[in-house]
């Protein structure tokens, strides 16, 4: 009883970003659109390294400052893989492929920002200011950039 407790708890206080409603810095959008293709980005699962959709709709949850998703409720209660999470932000880095500020090609060791809850690279430092400032354009580059990376798949 009292694991199933905690699981309602961190239902409740985990995962309720996955439901809200509402402007989340990205300005008027499909936000359905935009959380699908965070999901088809990070394509694994943090803590089992599966693939996120196999065990069901997956699960938004904060990492720090980051939303990311989890396969199934069972991995509410566990550890994130450091091997796995590195893998996301490698096929996040990836697909983003260039700076959404310079519209350069990323380097190979990209600097990053937590905006709204997604992890953003970018070519240099100050363009982290810029995006902070005003991230509505910038995460709608992102979208652009993740939609191309996922077509050529």
């Amino acid at each position: 009883m009292k694991r199933l407790g905690f699981l309602m708890v961190a239902v409740l206080f985990v995962g309720t970003g996955y439901f809200a409603q509402g402007d989340d810095g990205h300005g008027k959008h499909d936000h359905a659109k935009h959380e699908s293709l965070r999901v088809a980005v990070q394509g694994i699962c943090p803590v089992t390294g599966q693939k996120l959709g196999d065990h069901g709709a997956p699960i938004k949850v904060k990492a720090g400052k980051e939303e990311i998703f989890l396969c199934c409720k069972g991995c509410l209660t566990e550890k994130i893989n450091p091997q796995h999470w590195a893998t996301i932000h490698a096929n996040m880095a990836k697909a983003q492929g260039k700076c959404p500020v310079m519209k350069k090609k990323l380097p190979a060791n990209p600097k990053s920002v937590v905006v709204n809850g997604q992890l953003v690279y970018v070519c240099c430092p100050p363009c982290t200011k810029k995006i902070a400032a005003n991230p509505a354009p910038f995460l709608a580059t992102i979208d652009t950039y993740y939609e191309q990376a996922l077509k050529q798949r």
